[in-house]
């Protein structure tokens, strides 16, 4: 399985550059093989990836920007979605990868499954006592304690809900200039092959101008040499 990473070689936006850097420096931190696609340079590039980004996951204007993530043809996600990986310790997951034992993506994974299985019965201890608290179901051994995480826990999200709301607003925000600025360079591409194709008019109606005055260079010429002979005559 390759990972593909569509990137922008000559992008114009600073926050764009960051966020590839970010993406290609955790992975290659990661020892992740991984292989860059550059969609600036190559027109197949960048119709490729906007074609495979899931309908859902693009952005309002239909037009994803990099850097984007693939697993072969699969697609992983985008910068945010890979940041939030990273954050979750889950990038092996996010990239479609078993995690390398010994990681911290493999250890929660033993964890999980762990909980999931059952969690095995407490050891005796040296002295063969058993701890007691393994043998008090979890809900007493809690007792009002839970009650109290629980409250904690709903504080804790009420203001990670306001917390992210800003967030949120800023995200939007440099959405919103990245995809202006995608806009933008789109507007620039076509502005350049318009020129080009004039100048291509141009040089052409040059070309067919240079033509005529050399047919009639020649038939003036034709014309001398005529002359001339008569003269002689």
């Amino acid at each position: 399985m390759v990972i593909k990473v569509f990137l922008a070689s000559s992008s114009g936006s600073t926050a764009i550059k960051k966020k590839q850097q970010d993406v290609v420096g955790f992975l290659e931190a990661l020892k992740v093989d991984y292989t860059q696609l550059d969609i600036a340079c190559n027109e197949e590039n960048r119709m490729w990836m906007r074609q495979n980004v899931p309908v859902d996951k693009k952005p309002t204007n239909g037009i994803p920007l990099p850097p984007q993530i693939f697993n072969e043809d699969s697609y992983c996600g985008d910068y945010d979605t890979f940041f939030d990986a990273k954050e979750d310790n889950s990038v092996y997951a996010f990239l479609g990868l078993p995690p390398p034992p010994g990681s911290k993506e493999a250890e929660q994974a033993a964890k999980v499954l762990g909980v999931e299985n059952g969690t095995p019965a407490e050891e005796p201890k040296a002295d063969g006592s058993v701890d007691a608290s393994a043998e008090v179901p979890v809900e007493e051994r809690n007792g009002d304690a839970h009650g109290e995480e629980e409250q904690a826990a709903d504080e804790e999200e009420v203001e990670g809900e306001g917390e992210g709301g800003e967030e949120e607003d800023v995200a939007d925000e440099e959405t919103a200039g990245d995809e202006a600025l995608a806009e933008e360079e789109e507007e620039a591409v076509e502005e350049t092959d318009e020129a080009n194709a004039q100048e291509e008019d141009e040089q052409e109606e040059a070309d067919e101008d240079r033509d005529e005055e050399e047919e009639e260079e020649e038939e003036e010429e034709e014309d001398m040499e005529e002359t001339q002979e008569e003269e002689a005559e």
